[in-house]
């Protein structure tokens, strides 16, 4: 059964962070932003909200969850998991994100586990990722441009977590433009080799994205009392741009089918021509080697003592090989 967490006031909440092994983030709901030292008493945030980031592998930040949260709300943050998912409890909500790490490949996206707890007035972060960093906390600052809200942190986390998927697809199409190009110079090579690769690597790459668009969804449209239209329409936002990757992932896998098609449809056509060629030299040898057979066999044979025999079946054999190969050609076999 979930933990009871009960609902802390502001000032609990602040007193909380305080004592947090982590970074926290001031938010005044009007765009602005500051970083709590550490053991810094109370900051005003009326109409604001409070983050907290941790690393989901430190005992110290496991200890502190565990005591603002509850054990069994820890492990659904911190425990490594194969899939995102979203998890509502009473007026709060778990997340469980998975975002590639910085400078992921697409043979090796390494993927990052996010955990997001959100109430009203904090959202708490457990991840080994840098958070602050990958939000743009340092620009926050100077435009005076952050979020306004728990909902709309939640979205520009997910839209940071595009942002890296983004030009990782664009890679993806690149060699798959580049398989196209080798099988239009029928430079097949190990093109079937690349292109299994390839597929396996977009199976990844949808496992990583259709689930993050379905949390979106059903944060979205969860009866959250301090979610405004606003912050509804910030993860509608959010959820449209993963969806648009996802499209975009999905037209890149329906190219490999096609590509795959192409060359299955190459190589069987190589192997047309080759049991072609096959049966045409066993449609023109068959009368020959019976007509070779026939000579050889063990009896008298008319002509044996003529001394341009030889050469007259010779000429013959040629002959019917040469009245083979045309005939073959005018019923277009060859």
């Amino acid at each position: 059964m979930d933990d009871l967490v009960p609902d802390k006031s502001a000032a609990e909440m602040k007193d909380s962070a305080a004592q947090a092994p982590g970074a926290v983030l001031v938010f005044d709901g009007k765009g602005g932003v500051k970083r709590m030292a550490p053991g810094e008493g109370a900051v005003p945030f009326p109409k604001g909200f409070m983050l907290v980031c941790g690393n989901s592998k430190a005992p110290e930040f496991k200890v502190w969850l565990k005591q603002e949260l509850g054990p069994f709300n820890t492990d659904t943050l911190t425990v490594p998991s194969t899939q995102s998912r979203c998890t509502m409890l009473d007026d709060k909500a778990i997340l469980v994100l998975r975002i590639a790490r910085p400078g992921a490949k697409t043979d090796d996206i390494g993927r990052q586990l996010v955990g997001i707890w959100i109430e009203k007035g904090r959202v708490i972060v457990a991840s080994e990722l840098n958070i602050p960093e990958l939000l743009g906390f340092g620009h926050w600052e100077q435009s005076h441009h952050a979020p306004v809200s728990p909902a709309d942190l939640v979205a520009r986390l997910s839209l940071r977590a595009s942002d890296r998927i983004e030009p990782l697809l664009e890679h993806l199409g690149d060699s798959i433009d580049a398989i196209e190009e080798e099988l239009m110079l029928e430079q097949n090579g190990d093109s079937r080799a690349k292109l299994a690769h390839l597929r396996r690597t977009l199976i990844g790459f949808r496992k990583l994205l259709w689930p993050q668009r379905d949390v979106l969804n059903t944060l979205e449209i969860e009866d959250l009392s301090f979610f405004s239209a606003r912050d509804r329409a910030r993860l509608r936002e959010a959820s449209a741009r993963t969806a648009r990757l996802g499209d975009e992932l999905q037209a890149l896998s329906e190219r490999a089918v096609l590509i795959h098609e192409q060359i299955m449809d190459s190589r069987a056509e190589q192997m047309n021509k080759s049991m072609l060629v096959l049966a045409a030299v066993t449609v023109v040898f068959t009368p020959l080697t019976v007509l070779s057979g026939v000579f050889g066999m063990n009896f008298p044979i008319p002509g044996a003592d003529n001394p341009h025999a030889f050469w007259a079946v010779v000429v013959f054999l040629v002959a019917v090989a040469g009245l083979s190969i045309w005939w073959m050609r005018a019923r277009k076999w060859l």
